[in-house]
């Protein structure tokens, strides 16, 4: 069951294509990156020197396949895109990657492509042995990619306008939200990844954005914004902005290196809440998401949280392009000073 069959969302994924990844010892020497039932633990692969990612868009759904967007880079539009499985390479300094295939089929159910969606960096003209091959968590690793996460240690806003961790609360806990005062947390989720590539946090200092602490958090959470001067042309006082946009690599930069702690915190309805003293979303249930929270709360999920599918703070993002400038945070700070 899903509370989102009739609410599909478009995700722009950064891609290898497969060919660009080749065996060079092993028992499938010579092919290139392929789908589970091809693969062969113990094979060393090289990533071609050439190789760059590609803009990859999705419309995605509660469950695989996924459908090419009209305005994707790669691929055949309205084409099936199927979620194979998680791989995970071992370089030759020891560290673990881990990559999601994806496989785009034609009309007659034939594989037409094959993509691999890595989630940490992969250096061109390396070498990586395969590990391991899962079938069963590709579907949550996709999820845990798109979720807007908190950082261990982010102090939040509870009702009685006291600060606590984020890894001390519980479901049941009252937190302040800006739109409809306390409401009560439903669920609470938690998980460890390697702080590289689509999972290295993004730093916003002390101050950038009147933020009374460091703030870290997952490189997609929407920060919330009321403009008294709308500075960078938004034509609105209200806005969302991705952390990822506003790097500058001064006040707002990625942390990469070890691991970081993520908690995601879901309530009734998609909200606005305060962490570190400055507004942030809350998670948001969609068809990219769905697939993070547990069995028994997603067979829940029509009945828990219909206001997921009401949430009007889209309208409100900020594109890329209107950040796109070293000052984007200065201006967005002074806008909302007056």
């Amino acid at each position: 069951m899903s509370i989102h069959s009739s609410n599909r969302s478009t995700q722009t994924l950064h891609v290898y294509r497969a060919d660009l990844i080749r065996v060079i010892n092993g028992a499938n020497l010579g092919d290139s990156l392929s789908f589970a039932d091809e693969l062969m633990p113990d094979d060393v692969y090289r990533l071609s020197p050439l190789a760059a990612t590609t803009k990859l868009r999705v419309v995605t759904a509660g469950n695989p396949p996924f459908k090419l967007a009209t305005d994707s880079d790669l691929g055949q539009e309205g084409a099936d895109l199927h979620l194979d499985c998680c791989v995970t390479f071992m370089s030759s300094k020891g560290e673990t990657i881990e990559c999601l295939i994806l496989v785009e089929t034609d009309s007659d159910c034939n594989v037409a492509r094959v993509y691999s969606l890595p989630l940490g960096v992969m250096t061109p003209n390396a070498e990586y042995v395969l590990v391991g091959v899962d079938t069963d968590t590709a579907l949550q690793r996709f999820a845990q990619v798109a979720c807007v996460s908190f950082t261990g240690g982010t102090m939040i806003t509870m009702a009685n306008g006291a600060q606590r961790p984020i890894e001390e609360l519980q479901v049941g806990d009252r937190v302040l939200t800006r739109d409809d005062g306390p409401q009560e947390i439903r669920w609470l989720g938690h998980h460890t990844a390697r702080a590289v590539g689509a999972f290295a946090p993004i730093l916003i200092r002390e101050g950038t954005l009147n933020n009374i602490r460091d703030l870290l958090v997952s490189p997609d959470h929407r920060l919330f914004i009321y403009q008294r001067n709308d500075e960078i042309g938004a034509g609105r006082s209200e806005i969302l902005v991705r952390a990822r946009h506003l790097v500058n690599d001064k006040s707002v930069l990625p942390v990469t290196g070890g691991f970081i702690d993520y908690y995601q915190m879901l309530f009734d309805s998609h909200q606005i809440i305060y962490a570190e003293g400055i507004a942030a979303e809350s998670m948001l249930v969609d068809t990219r998401t769905q697939a993070a929270l547990p069995e028994d709360l997603d067979e829940k999920l029509g009945e828990l949280i219909p206001g997921h599918r009401r949430s009007g703070f889209g309208e409100l993002e900020v594109q890329e392009t209107l950040l796109t400038r070293p000052d984007a945070a200065d201006l967005l700070r002074k806008s909302s000073t007056g």
